[in-house]
């Protein structure tokens, strides 16, 4: 019988590195679920999806070519806290769905699951554990200004309120990985990866 790996979410705040932190996983060799990526291609290959999209905001939502309209769903979709509820109330159900049977397929001992919301959506109810990866504010505002020059401090920070403080993402985790220049990340991670390793068995 095929043993189900354990589901361990990976989150943190914008410019937290939990990309970094992700790459480092895959390369001891666990499957990684990016929601975000997954989400962007569920909101144009799944047709159910689809169609739930364009009956709430409109055929502008799509370009002609299929591909996502991000323009037009910046500018009146994201921008409107009640838009953005209804469009997560789509689209989170539909990547859930997509993870479980993904997960079906893995064989490794435990998957991650990456994703910057996690607690804010109730998402770790649907995980075994959870890691947070955790950086200091300042150090987060300067990595993304230098990874997305367009966008601006404001629109960053503006983000940054969207989601749940540090502190609080610490305390509800089960495992925490500073990723403060001074402190290595693969000497965190390998002791992570022993442990969750270790509970799979």
């Amino acid at each position: 019988m095929k043993i189900k790996p354990i589901k361990v979410g990976i989150t943190g705040g914008i410019g937290s590195g939990k990309s970094t932190v992700a790459k480092i996983f895959s390369i001891l060799g666990i499957p990684i679920y990016s929601s975000d990526d997954r989400a962007k291609r569920l909101m144009i290959e799944d047709s159910v999806l689809k169609e739930k999209i364009i009956s709430a905001f409109g055929k502008e939502s799509y370009l002609e070519s299929g591909q996502l309209n991000r323009t037009f769903l910046a500018k009146t979709v994201f921008s409107d806290p009640e838009k953005v509820k209804q469009i997560n109330g789509f689209v989170h159900p539909a990547v859930k769905d997509d993870f479980d049977s993904w997960v079906n397929a893995q064989s490794s001992p435990y998957v991650l699951k990456e994703a910057a919301l996690i607690f804010e959506t109730g998402g770790q109810n649907l995980l075994d554990y959870v890691i947070n990866v955790s950086a200091p504010l300042r150090i987060r505002v300067n990595r993304v200004m230098m990874r997305d020059p367009d966008r601006s401090e404001a629109q960053i920070n503006q983000i940054i309120d969207q989601q749940l403080p540090d502190e609080e993402k610490n305390e509800l985790s089960d495992f925490v990985i500073k990723n403060v220049d001074n402190k290595l990340l693969i000497p965190q991670v390998l002791k992570i990866h022993e442990k969750l390793v270790s509970l799979a068995s």
